[in-house]
């Protein structure tokens, strides 16, 4: 047999797919990985079945249905102000990790190091590692807010682009004007291309703004803005999302995006491109998972775990310290065996572990599965 190349050598099984295998061996409830567990808008699927029937069946063309880029254009561009043109700028992508992985492989090479927020979601690093670059890991503060002193010292002359992500997953801060505002004058001075996660751009809570890249300009021409249509409709396992780029930044893209995965599922893009005709059920999002997140909260109130802020995301991050002194991975693996109750350890996401005793759980769930998830949780620890 042929030797196989060494790519990613020190790259295990994610996390997400250790954690739910776990929890399914042990019955427990699984809010580690982030998926809901209700159904979305029979309207959203009624409208796939129709484009079947009306014969939307072959390739899309390769960067996505006209109609739906143009869906898209028109929503960035009333909520941020922007200009992105539906025909050069928009491109349909197969979920947001691939968007993630082709913008950084159009925008680095070999050599060249990338910028990481951490702790950041587990994708990055073996994408950028992928491109021949360097991830450089930035931990956040203790509160979990960017550190823009630790950041400006670890760029280097070979610094060639930053990973952003607001709402931030799995800390559930949110980047404000001013994060965003720095970011600017750093890539600006540095001449840095920004990767730009933004796929939970519609769950930010208790009133605040999502600052999106798309709001600043001088962000915005150096930016590869990502989004999802999976996590704003319910719907991860379509894994349609979407990259806005101007025009320059869009023309690298694709030309990788066609020899990837060329174009996506097109009964889909013509459902989603129908829905997003309505724009209530995005703009209702924020809301609709609020009272999730609020319940959440209250019912894990009743229990020792510390609650920590939750800005945006579906997902809340707790401190156990006053229960356990065990690290996070361990806890985690205690909490789904023992309490029945599946969690992420956030020690996975840095590159040198951080162990502040902190876990997050996922709370886009039935209400019962929150319910019964909070239970036992409850019960750990009682007598």
């Amino acid at each position: 047999m042929p030797t196989l190349p060494a790519k990613l050598p020190h790259t295990g099984t994610t996390i997400f797919t250790v954690m739910s295998a776990l929890a399914a061996e042990h019955g427990a409830v699984n809010l580690g990985q982030g998926f809901p567990d209700f159904s979305p808008d029979p309207a959203l699927l009624q409208a796939v079945t129709d484009a079947m029937a009306f014969g939307y069946n072959q390739y899309a063309p390769m960067t996505g249905l006209p109609v739906l880029r143009q869906a898209v254009a028109a929503r960035l561009n009333g909520l941020y102000g922007s200009a992105y043109d539906a025909d050069r700028d928009i491109t349909i992508t197969a979920g947001g990790t691939q968007g993630l992985l082709t913008a950084l492989h159009a925008c680095v090479g070999a050599g060249d190091e990338v910028v990481i927020i951490e702790p950041a979601y587990d994708s990055y690093d073996p994408a950028i590692r992928l491109a021949g670059a360097v991830p450089v890991g930035v931990p956040m503060t203790v509160d979990y807010r960017i550190d823009w002193a630790a950041v400006r010292a670890a760029i280097t002359p070979r610094t060639r682009a930053l990973v952003l992500n607001t709402p931030h997953n799995p800390s559930g801060r949110v980047a404000t004007g001013d994060d965003l505002r720095e970011l600017e004058r750093l890539a600006e001075q540095h001449d840095l291309f920004v990767i730009s996660d933004e796929v939970y751009e519609h769950m930010v809570y208790d009133g605040q703004l999502h600052e999106s890249v798309a709001r600043h300009a001088g962000l915005r021409e150096r930016s590869f803005l990502v989004g999802s249509f999976g996590k704003t409709f319910h719907v991860t396992g379509w894994k349609v999302g979407f990259v806005a780029a101007p025009s320059a930044l869009s023309a690298a893209f694709r030309r990788l995006h066609q020899y990837t995965v060329f174009s996506v599922h097109t009964p889909t893009q013509q459902a989603l491109a129908t829905y997003l005709a309505d724009p209530a059920p995005w703009q209702g999002l924020s809301g609709f998972y609020q009272a999730r997140r609020d319940a959440f909260r209250a019912a894990l109130a009743q229990t020792p775990l510390t609650l920590l802020p939750c800005e945006g995301t579906y997902f809340q991050t707790v401190d156990y310290s006053a229960v356990s002194d065990l690290p996070e991975l361990d806890f985690a693996r205690w909490l789904t065996t023992e309490a029945g109750v599946a969690a992420i350890p956030l020690s996975v996401f840095y590159q040198r572990p951080q162990e502040r005793r902190h876990v997050r759980f996922c709370f886009a769930k039935r209400e019962d599965t929150l319910a019964e998830a909070a239970r036992r949780l409850a019960s750990a620890w009682r007598g």
